[in-house]
């Protein structure tokens, strides 16, 4: 593949897995502020995304076997238009019925959505390998600008849904995703260059498990990662700012949706910068693997000591108050700071350890703990807030970065003896 096709195509995956995270984060902003205001618990609320994420497990196992299988652009298509399914299912919600029937359709729709996610994401970071310079820390740069991006359009995403719901209401705001992403999936199928691997037929199922303690040992980091960001992210922290913004009047709802919706669109856009300027500020281009192996443990320490503060003040306090809501927005800014480093060096770390002929299935596995991370973060999130308040979000949330610190020790650069920590 000549550098010219190699770019095009990069252009065109990127293109595709922008408008994806486009609606997922709309999708997941839109589910949680509508269905909290029809009055479902934070356990229930969860519940609305743990399907989303034990098929993100499943699909990640599997896709990168597919994608070797099958081709990259087909998972990929795959992924864009099961979002576009899933919208329009979740278009036919019927506001009569009961909440155990809606928990239940939600829950499948989300499932159906976390498929589509995984096979996006997977197609999308697995050409990122095959596609990226190999000089001057050409890889790095090039997982880090697409990660990066993704997540500052995710960001975008919170605060279009939370926009919509307050304007357009639930229904017309998820058929206007729909109609945009399928509109877009034509687009980058028509224009998407040739040059990615269109599969082999000898891969076996089997290859999906790696032999690899590197791939492994990142993949527990990647776990506990995830879990302790989206043990406070998916419901604590929202619910806790709309009790003290909303004053329960319409307009009130409305003026919390935004802010709430406006913190977190700019908590992922702040997230997905610093994740595309980590190979600046790690100055990764002049450093060799094992160093920086060696700063994902330690910036895996200085994540620790963000939300264990962070819980400290929030069990002294008690109860909310303005010092703490103003504390809080600004820890949990510094935090996604922070976090955005740690991903970023996960990104590329996977895809430094992995081959180019197993890039998909290792991507995939790795992509699965990910995603086991967030289904561990969703179920404590919804648990731990019903159960001890955010206090007890946050301080989960340490213990997990805590593990992911751990994991991070026992990974070494390739060609180096392991060493006992």
């Amino acid at each position: 593949m000549t550098r010219q096709s190699g770019l095009s195509a990069y252009v065109a995956v990127t293109a595709a897995y922008w408008a994806f995270m486009l609606t997922d984060g709309a999708l997941r902003m839109l589910v949680l502020l509508h269905f909290h205001t029809l009055g479902f618990s934070p356990v229930q609320l969860a519940y609305l995304f743990v399907l989303y994420e034990i098929a993100g497990m499943v699909t990640n196992l599997s896709a990168g076997w597919v994608a070797a299988r099958f081709g990259l652009t087909s998972t990929l298509y795959a992924g864009l238009g099961l979002q576009v399914v899933a919208l329009v299912a979740l278009a036919q919600l019927d506001p009569g019925w009961g909440i155990g029937l809606s928990v239940a359709y939600v829950m499948a729709v989300q499932g159906a959505s976390g498929v589509a996610k995984d096979l996006a994401k997977m197609s999308s970071k697995s050409a990122v390998k095959l596609l990226a310079p190999k000089d001057n820390g050409g890889l790095f740069r090039w997982v880090a600008v697409l990660t990066g991006s993704k997540n500052a359009v995710k960001g975008v995403g919170f605060l279009l849904g939370a926009a919509l719901l307050a304007t357009v209401g639930f229904v017309g705001a998820v058929w206007g995703m729909a109609l945009l992403l399928a509109v877009i999936l034509l687009a980058v199928a028509v224009a998407m260059p040739a040059g990615l691997p269109r599969g082999r037929k000898g891969a076996k199922f089997s290859e999906v498990f790696s032999k690899s303690a590197n791939v492994n040992w990142l993949s527990v980091a990647r776990v506990f990662l995830f879990g302790a960001r989206d043990v406070w992210f998916v419901v604590g922290i929202p619910i806790y700012f709309y009790a003290v913004l909303s004053d329960g009047t319409e307009d009130g709802n409305r003026a919390a949706f935004f802010m709430i919706g406006s913190f977190m669109a700019f908590w992922i856009v702040l997230y997905g910068a610093v994740q595309a300027a980590a190979p600046r500020l790690l100055r990764a281009a002049t450093r060799p693997e094992h160093e920086l192996v060696g700063e994902a443990r330690r910036w895996a320490i200085m994540l620790f000591l963000v939300p264990a503060i962070l819980a400290l003040m929030a069990f002294l306090s008690g109860e909310p108050a303005v010092w703490l809501t103003v504390t809080l927005v600004a820890g949990l800014l510094f935090f996604g700071g922070i976090f955005a480093v740690n991903s970023s060096l996960h990104s590329y770390l996977i895809l430094a350890f992995t081959r180019d002929e197993r890039v998909t299935m290792d991507v995939g596995f790795y992509y699965m703990a990910n995603a086991g991370g967030r289904l561990l973060g969703t179920v404590l999130s919804g648990v731990s807030y019903q159960t001890g308040g955010l206090a007890l979000c946050l301080g989960t949330a340490a213990v997990m970065v805590g593990l992911s610190v751990l994991a991070s020790g026992r990974l070494r650069a390739e060609g180096t003896p392991e060493v006992a920590t």
